[in-house]
């Protein structure tokens, strides 16, 4: 008789069911018999502009040391983010992604019996790392799609120990106002960690948007996470970053892999950093993009979530799960997020006009058929 080896792994691991992610191109091609180079996707918060230049290049020059292993410290890129944004280097936190951010935040702060706050319709991985280490998920109901901070507030216990917050929040493209935030940190005991995760929050153009940075130095506990994934374009290499006061940065660098963030991906986001053209240039094609696909859904009778990221959830008004299989008959690949509590929406990624184009043209078609 074989061994029942997931009656071996830790109570919280044996009730997670794993992160599915967005459909590949590939996969569809083989079920649908369609050629790759027609299908198009739409479901991953892609970049759709393809690798800046300069990363690139500084890819291509760091390739004859791949036999070598990365900094374990990452010192050119922490150098980089210093100058970038003006922190000292003990501040800052790299990540193989932002999301290993979120599990080092995980695994230093949380065990059974501690708590973590965090909105209805949030990011996955919020409850996905708390349940890993066997802590308490306390989900707070959202408002209008978005986080209710006075609620989350509320829901602070003794027992809490981080609280996430994501800005604009995935999947549904809300965001938080500067006065609001504000309030919140002030009605947060020190003692509770508060993540502000801004993995879009470059796509944000408004001037008084909320910006965590800005809030770094007046709240000890907070830790705010970005990432080079998005608007940087590097989302195949991994690499994101965390700044917050330095005790809390020496505690993520303990239980932190020495080689987390590989030296192509070390190399492509200092170059990142320095490519002011290409952000401008995804700032833009997204703008652009995002109203493209607003006049869509107007014209095709469809309610849409704003959105202040590379996306935007759209409302079916009828369950979204026969649509998307319709799109993907169509060579069509989006998100749906019926997992988050959205049995009615499909998120859809911001892509080239063609793509966006594409899909709408897709998307009436499959609408009119059912």
């Amino acid at each position: 008789m074989s061994c029942d080896f997931l009656s071996l792994a830790l109570p919280g691991v044996q009730e997670l069911s794993p992160y599915v992610p967005g459909k590949p191109v590939e996969e569809l091609a083989r079920e649908f018999g369609l050629e790759p180079a027609d299908i198009i996707k739409l479901a991953s918060n892609e970049n759709p502009l393809g690798p800046a230049p300069m990363a690139l290049k500084a890819i291509q020059e760091a390739l004859p040391e791949l036999t070598r292993y990365p900094d374990g410290n990452g010192f050119a890129l922490k150098q980089a983010l210093s100058r970038r944004f003006g922190f000292d280097l003990p501040m800052i936190t790299l990540g193989n992604g932002s999301n290993d951010i979120l599990e080092l935040l995980a695994r230093a702060f949380l065990a059974p019996g501690t708590e973590v706050v965090f909105s209805q319709h949030a990011f996955a991985v919020y409850p996905i790392v708390t349940q890993a280490v066997g802590a308490t998920a306390i989900e707070v109901p959202a408002r209008e799609w978005g986080h209710d901070l006075e609620a989350m507030a509320a829901a602070i216990t003794p027992a809490t120990r981080l609280v996430f917050i994501a800005n604009p929040n995935n999947p549904t493209g809300t965001w938080i106002e500067r006065a609001e935030f504000e309030a919140f940190m002030a009605a947060v005991p020190e003692r509770v960690l508060v993540v502000l995760d801004e993995a879009y929050t470059e796509y944000v153009n408004v001037a008084d948007a909320l910006n965590g940075f800005d809030f770094i130095g007046r709240y000890p506990n907070l830790i705010v996470s970005r990432t080079f994934s998005k608007a940087y374009g590097l989302a195949a290499l991994r690499v994101g970053y965390a700044i917050s006061d330095p005790q809390i940065a020496d505690v993520l660098n303990r239980v932190r892999q020495p080689f987390n963030v590989n030296s192509l991906a070390l190399a492509a986001a200092v170059a990142s950093l320095e490519d002011t053209t290409y952000l401008a240039e995804s700032r833009r094609a997204n703008r652009e993009g995002m109203a493209q696909l607003e006049q869509g859904f107007r014209e095709l009778g469809l309610a849409w979530i704003a959105s202040r990221g590379n996306f935007i959830a759209v409302d079916l008004g009828r369950e979204a799960a026969p649509v998307y299989q319709g799109l993907l008959r169509e060579g069509v690949i989006v998100r749906p997020i019926a997992g988050y509590g959205m049995p009615n929406h499909l998120r859809v990624s911001i892509g080239l006009p063609q793509e966006n184009k594409r899909f709408l043209e897709a998307l009436a078609r499959v609408l009119q058929g059912e």
